[in-house]
């Protein structure tokens, strides 16, 4: 059980908020059993606020970047070439009945690309953002691409890694020319310190970066 505590618990009953270490610290303490129902209210709600805040996390993302000369839409074509395009109904049909995980792997495999890579969604942002100007640009394309045979092998070791997998590679044009961005995987991963994980991570960022390469040069 934590530890009574009987010291003044007015600022958190009356919704003065108090100092967040303080609050922290008295989250811990239980108050007198003969408190009034207001104290022990504030005592939960500081527990609950305080679990709160723990969980959350700051994380460095890395930007991989890379601007092209070459025309947007030859871009987009070099980077469509280099990704699988499964039929995703079909996909998803065929991996929700696999019954066993080779089953399951033959099915992920017939989507991907000679990368390693498939298309799961491709957004045209710069559709949305032409309507507003009625112009014919800008022009920027966000495709959500992955391997959720990589994925597996991120997330059995860090589970939040099902967060960032599949991952986004945006494609948009800009004065300066086409810019080919995507944010690393293992720096998504680098918090968790786990050597596993990092190691696919790391090869997933080879991949990306390897076929972004290609569709800029």
């Amino acid at each position: 059980m934590a530890p009574v505590f009987s010291g003044d618990w007015s600022p958190f009953v009356f919704g003065q908020g108090g100092d967040f270490a303080e609050l922290k610290k008295r989250s811990r303490e239980r108050p007198e059993q003969s408190t009034s129902s207001a104290v022990y209210a504030a005592w939960i709600k500081a527990r609950f606020v305080c679990k709160r805040f723990d969980m959350i996390n700051k994380i460095e993302i890395e930007r991989f970047s890379i601007i092209s000369s070459k025309p947007f839409d030859q871009v987009v074509a070099a980077l469509d070439a280099a990704i699988g395009h499964p039929d995703m109904s079909e996909f998803a049909r065929s991996t929700r009945e696999a019954h066993s995980f080779a089953e399951l792997k033959s099915a992920v495999e017939k989507g991907l690309s000679t990368a390693g890579l498939m298309l799961f969604m491709q957004l045209d942002h710069g559709a949305v953002l032409r309507k507003e100007t009625g112009r014919d640009t800008p022009r920027m394309i966000r495709f959500i691409i992955g391997n959720p045979l990589i994925m597996k092998e991120m997330a059995k070791h860090v589970p939040d890694a099902g967060s960032y997998a599949p991952v986004t590679v945006l494609v948009d044009e800009r004065a300066d020319g086409v810019h080919l961005s995507y944010d690393k995987m293992a720096s998504f991963l680098a918090p968790y310190a786990n050597a596993a994980a990092m190691e696919v991570a790391r090869e997933l960022d080879r991949k990306v970066e390897g076929i972004l390469q290609q569709a800029a040069v």
